[in-house]
């Protein structure tokens, strides 16, 4: 066998497994945005496949089932999510709280704006309980949510936040956000409201801001950061 004609071989082989991660790709969007919609009951993978563009079984092929096919998807979403925030918590770590939960509240909106599929899954599988969304929150939100708690706590130790739960503050902020960008057409329509705008991004996010952190940072805690 020639040199030639061994350097040759992996070409159809590597070939082969860019169609392989293309036909993921596929079937991950289709997934998210068919879970999104209807829930992973009212879901059919043959659905997801005619979404895709893609023959029926390959998604058994690129994902066993229908449930693995979900937490592919769901993974896929809640994993960029929690790189999001945490890269912000990363590059704000000298700042002050305040700055830290503020400008962790912009990449949040920032996030749910550019993936509506987030809290889409979340009121889907938050409808009644299931293996799924146990999965979903030990594996993605639980260990971000406890940071946040931590970081809200010492806020409202500073009168910075109001006083009472940090866990339940922390989701009227997070459903604040959330749930006025999965209201998008709705809120277009009847209060005239664009989400597409990214000033009302910004205003959203600097709202949320002043409603929930009220308070300022003490002269001597801003200076320590």
């Amino acid at each position: 066998m020639s040199e030639e004609t061994t350097l040759a071989q992996p070409q159809p082989v590597r070939k082969q497994q860019q169609r392989s991660i293309v036909t993921q790709q596929k079937l991950l969007d289709a997934a998210i945005e068919a879970f999104s919609e209807n829930g992973f009951k009212g879901t059919s993978t043959r659905d997801i496949a005619a979404r895709a563009g893609v023959h029926h079984p390959l998604i058994t092929y690129h994902f066993k089932n229908k449930d693995q096919l979900w937490r592919a998807a769901a993974d896929h979403i809640f994993s960029a999510f929690t790189r999001s925030l945490s890269k912000s918590l990363e590059e704000n770590r000298n700042m002050d709280a305040k700055k830290r939960m503020s400008a962790m509240i912009y990449a949040y909106v920032n996030y749910a704006k550019s993936q509506p599929a987030l809290h889409k899954v979340m009121v889907q599988e938050a409808s009644c309980p299931s293996p799924r969304l146990e999965w979903l929150i030990d594996t993605h939100l639980k260990p971000f949510f406890e940071a946040s708690f931590s970081l809200l706590g010492e806020l409202q130790d500073l009168g910075i936040a109001p006083a009472g739960n940090p866990a339940l503050l922390f989701n009227m902020i997070r459903l604040s956000s959330g749930g006025l960008l999965a209201l998008g057409n709705e809120l277009k329509e009847s209060s005239n409201i664009d989400i597409e705008d990214p000033r009302t991004l910004d205003e959203i996010a600097a709202m949320i801001i002043r409603v929930f952190l009220p308070g300022e940072m003490p002269a001597a805690a801003a200076k320590a950061s």
